[in-house]
Parts: C-alpha cells; structure tokens; sequence
C-alpha cells in the first residue's frame, strides 16, 4: 500500500520522496518537482547562511564550514571551535517538528582540519490511517546525518576537502508492513579558492568555492526496484568582501546549485492526464529513471528535462545575499533564495544578525517568504559558536600563511 494513503496532512509533502504522481479518479497528476529522499540534507542548518539566503559555498569558514564546502577546511581560523543550531521546523503548521544541528573542528596542523557533525531532524507525531481513513499506529519519524570531513590547504590561497556521511531516515518505525528505515552512505567532494586583491584604491578579498555533495547509495523505503535518489548536489559559489575602513566591511555572497538526480517525466502541459495510454508511459519513463545509476542519473541531469534546456535552467535555485560587519564584532545579514514556480517554489527573503566576544558567538536567521501561506514562513534559526585558540597563539605564532584566508567575519 502506498504511504500517500496512510499519512495525514500537513506533513504528506514531506514524504515527497516516497510518492509518485498522485492518482485521481480522473486520470494521473504530474508534478515537475524533483523529489528525492531526505530532502532537509539541501538545507542550510546554522544561521549565518540561513540568513544570506542559503549562500554558503565560498563564505569565509567557520565551525560549519564543512557542510558547504569541505575545502575551506585548510583555511579555519582557530584551532578549535563548535557551534550548535536549532530551528523549530514549519512553525506555521506545527509546534512538534525540529532541525537541530553540531558541529565542530579541530585544526591538526597549520594546514588541514577535521570535522564532525551531526544533523538530527525530528518531525514530530504522526498519526498513521489506512486507505478507508481508519486511524492507525501512531509514530515520531526521525531523520539524522552524521558526517566527518577533513580539509588541506594545499598551496596559501587554494584547498580541498573530502566529507563521509552515515544517513539513516525512519519514517515508519514499522508502523506500515511493507516500509522500512531508510539507510545511506554519501560522500562530499569540495574545492575552495580565496586571495587577498586591491582593486583601485579598494581593499578586497575574494573568494570561489564548488562542491558536489551527498554523492551516495539511493535510499529504499518500500519497492526496492524504486528507490529514491539521495539529493545529489552540485553548487558553485562566491564571496567578495569589501573593507570599507578599518572597522567597517561587507561582504556579498552567491550560490547557484542544481540536483544531480533525474528530471520527472510528463507529457502534455505537466499537470496531470486522464489518457490511460499516456499515464501508462509516465509511468514506465519515470520508473525507467528511478532505476539509473548514480553516475548515470548525474550525468543526464543535465539534459533530461522535458521541457528542454529551458527547464533545465529552471532547475537552478539562486541563493545570495549581504553580511556587513562592524569591527569583527556585530553582524547584519540579509539574503534572497530563489527556486523557480514549477520546481518547488521556494522564493523567500532571509534577514540575520550575528555577535562575536571573544570565544563566544551568537547569530540568529528569520525566513520571511513571498506568501505568508508558505509553511516556512515564521522560520528562525538560532546558532551559537565557541572559537578556542586563534592559529597564531594555537601554533606557536606560525599560522600556516592565512593572509589570502579572510577569516575575519567568524
């Protein structure tokens, strides 16, 4: 039996990743929304790029550098730091769902770093009903993430970094017969590029990053032969900051990204069709790209569309955004994420305000979308850091050249 008949609402889109086209008495719904399984891995966790609108690629490193980019690893400016985040998760629906995410690293050297994190989404209480609307068992589904990485700067101005990542999604907890949790290996792959420039009488730094991430095993929570695909990322990013003075400077930061997973399949205008024959072959393509592999399905990604290159274009989600900094100490931040109509919808503003003293640290992010219908609406996330030991003081005055790292902003 499919989960779409045994889950109630509002939580049904969460569980996109196990649901096909939605069948009605009149034919087949289509939908041009990729899905895939554990969809909140694509989601910023902290608050600082929550508030730049999910940017985060190239920004200057922090404790959450890794999960953005792997690579900025190398160019982390204390020798330790930690930061946990909690979002309370679509506040305007429920009161009993939560993102909560640590983080941290540990410098081994002048020039590399490990990290860990763990990522822990609690979607609250579900009642479970049957295909008559009989309520059934009665579960809390869990989805979490543990991930080590490690980052080398390899010359004063370039780094990579590698992450390994354990996810496990349990949406049942064998409440349905036919489901089961979810499991999956993923790695991450990332490349980070800064250096310090004068442009005029300017002082700038500028910096580059692009990573793939949760590269992996698809994920099975019922039907074996249609399991889903982990959300297969590739993001390209950068961050430009200007020092106005001495103690003033902005930075502005972009990421483009798109899922390297397959397209949905439709005929038509992509809504929906009440031909038997045209349902027919929907369904067969889509379960035909359902069964691709990884390097297949990410190669294809690219061209498989329906609605041509013009669709593929739209599969690109636009993240930017503004953090000004006053003397190191006091942070402002204000962001736009844009995901196009057809392919999710997602289209806010992100407003942010950060604090550093010392070792400690505080940001916090608040989602402001374009329809206050949207379920992120009233989002906010709250993010604390603690930074030990600047490199200079941690390595005996040698910080490993950090003058093209632009770590200033953590």
């Amino acid at each position: 039996m499919q989960l779409a008949t045994l889950i109630t609402l509002p939580r049904l889109a969460l569980f996109a990743a196990l649901l096909g086209g939605a069948a009605t008495a009149q034919g087949q719904n289509f939908s041009k929304t990729i899905t895939t399984a554990v969809p909140i891995l694509t989601l910023s966790p902290d608050s600082r790029s929550a508030a730049l609108g999910e940017a985060g690629v190239a920004l200057s490193p922090d404790a959450n550098a890794a999960f953005y980019n792997p690579g900025k690893l190398g160019f982390v400016p204390y020798k330790y730091a930690v930061s946990p985040s909690y979002t309370p998760w679509l506040r305007s629906i429920t009161d009993d769902m939560g993102l909560s995410y640590l983080s941290g690293y540990a410098k081994v050297n002048p020039r590399a770093a490990i990290s860990a994190s763990l990522l822990y989404f609690d979607l609250g209480q579900i009642q479970y009903r049957d295909a008559n609307n009989i309520e059934g068992a009665t579960f809390n589904p869990k989805e979490y993430a543990l991930t080590v990485s490690y980052g080398q700067k390899l010359s004063e101005n370039f780094g990579l970094g590698v992450s390994a990542r354990y996810i496990r999604s349990n949406l049942t907890g064998g409440s349905i017969p036919d489901a089961r949790p979810g499991n999956a290996a993923a790695v991450d792959i990332g490349a980070y590029y800064t250096k310090d420039a004068s442009i005029g009488t300017g002082l700038y730094n500028l910096s580059f990053g692009a990573t793939i991430s949760n590269i992996g095993n698809k994920m099975t929570y019922t039907d074996p032969q249609n399991a889903s695909f982990l959300p297969t990322t590739l993001k390209l990013g950068t961050a430009i900051t200007r020092e106005i003075d001495q103690y003033n400077k902005i930075t502005f930061a972009f990421d483009v990204s798109k899922l390297l997973v397959p397209s949905p399949y439709y005929e038509g205008d992509g809504t929906s069709s009440t031909d038997p024959a045209v349902v027919a072959r929907v369904k067969a393509e889509n379960l035909a790209r359902a069964q691709k592999s990884i390097i297949s399905a990410a190669l294809g990604s690219f061209s498989d569309a329906p609605g041509g290159f013009k669709e593929e274009l739209q599969e690109i989600n636009l993240s930017g955004g503004l953090e000004y900094s006053y003397n190191d100490l006091l942070m402002a931040r204000v962001g736009y994420f844009y995901e196009n109509p057809d392919k999710g919808a997602r289209q806010y503003l992100s407003l942010g305000l950060g604090v550093r003293y010392q070792v400690f640290g505080i940001d916090g992010a608040y989602l402001v979308p374009n329809s206050q219908a949207n379920p992120l609406a009233q989002t906010i996330r709250v993010s604390l850091h603690f930074n030990f030991n600047k490199l200079a003081d941690a390595f005996n005055g040698d910080a490993g050249g950090t003058s093209g790292d632009a770590p200033k902003q953590n």
